[in-house]
């Protein structure tokens, strides 16, 4: 009941976000700096922290600069977001423009059906993935994990499910994929790989962002298990409200591939995107409250 309360509460606050011009939203995002950032230093902290360690060469100052710029965009993030509840899909796909969608295309007219898509929280990773019409005829689905809060976790999947875009709990990821390939059906399936692995799938290591880092294998198993073409989405953020996504295909037939490859090449494009402008990068993140462990 009270669930079914908040989430009205919320989806009607959305809906009344998403009238609103983009400049209007702009202003609040401004706005919303102010009170995150200044006033109550959301995960402030764990920023800090993350930019110090990424980036030790860094001075107070450009960290300082960075942090800000950080804000900023994050702030931009959530009213982009929340104005998904009203923004045309035209717009959208405008605002976060996909310029090769032949590549899915043309890996379809060699026989492929499925394929994973990988990308970071990076720019804004929620604008891309909202649509299911970027493709001829493949739909798009999202690796997502659900929020605990039922009321918010419903909102979300409103929001990104607004467009035709579906959504696959990450616990249901292996047996939906399977299905997709087995019915063949056309489909990109987004992960989100650079989030922290569970304690029990500390697989892979590597140095990522200078720092001794644990990547998810799950998106590389699955794809050298059911041999599905893996495709990289590297992100930029053009300016305010405008985002622009390239693919890269990162191989064709991943079962010709050496374990961990697929990863680590993950690893090294998600870095580079991250290097080219930072403040763009999701770092409230805890992306590396997990050590080695002596035996790995």
């Amino acid at each position: 009941m009270m669930n079914n309360i908040l989430y009205s509460f919320l989806y009607a606050w959305a809906k009344l976000h998403g009238v609103l011009p983009m400049r209007i939203l702009y202003i609040l995002s401004d706005l919303f700096y102010i009170i995150i950032y200044k006033l109550v230093g959301y995960r402030l902290k764990v920023v800090r922290k993350n930019m110090k360690k990424s980036f030790p060469d860094k001075s107070a100052e450009e960290l300082k600069k960075l942090e800000q710029e950080f804000y900023h965009h994050f702030c931009d993030y959530v009213v982009e977001t929340l104005k998904l509840s009203h923004i045309s899909l035209e717009e959208v796909q405008r605002r976060a423009y996909l310029s090769n969608p032949e590549l899915v295309d043309d890996l379809m007219e060699k026989g492929h059906t499925t394929f994973i898509l990988l990308m970071g929280h990076y720019g804004n990773w929620e604008w891309f993935s909202a649509s299911s019409s970027r493709f001829k005829s493949a739909r798009v689905y999202q690796i997502y994990r659900p929020l605990t809060n039922l009321a918010f976790d419903r909102l979300f999947v409103y929001l990104r499910t607004r467009f035709g875009s579906l959504g696959i709990k990450k616990n249901d990821t292996i047996r939906d994929i399977m299905k997709l390939k087995q019915d063949k059906t056309p489909s990109v399936v987004i992960f989100l790989a650079d989030q922290t692995p569970s304690k029990a799938n500390l697989h892979y290591w590597t140095n990522f962002l200078n720092q001794d880092s644990s990547i998810l294998t799950g998106p590389e198993r699955i794809a050298r298990k059911l041999n599905l073409p893996v495709i990289y989405l590297d992100t930029t953020k053009l300016k305010r409200g405008y985002y622009k996504v390239d693919m890269k295909l990162l191989c064709e037939s991943p079962r010709e591939t050496s374990e961990f490859w697929i990863t680590e090449q993950y690893a090294r494009l998600m870095e580079k995107t991250i290097l080219r402008n930072p403040a763009y990068w999701l770092w409230t993140h805890k992306r590396w409250k997990h050590k080695r462990s002596a035996d790995v």
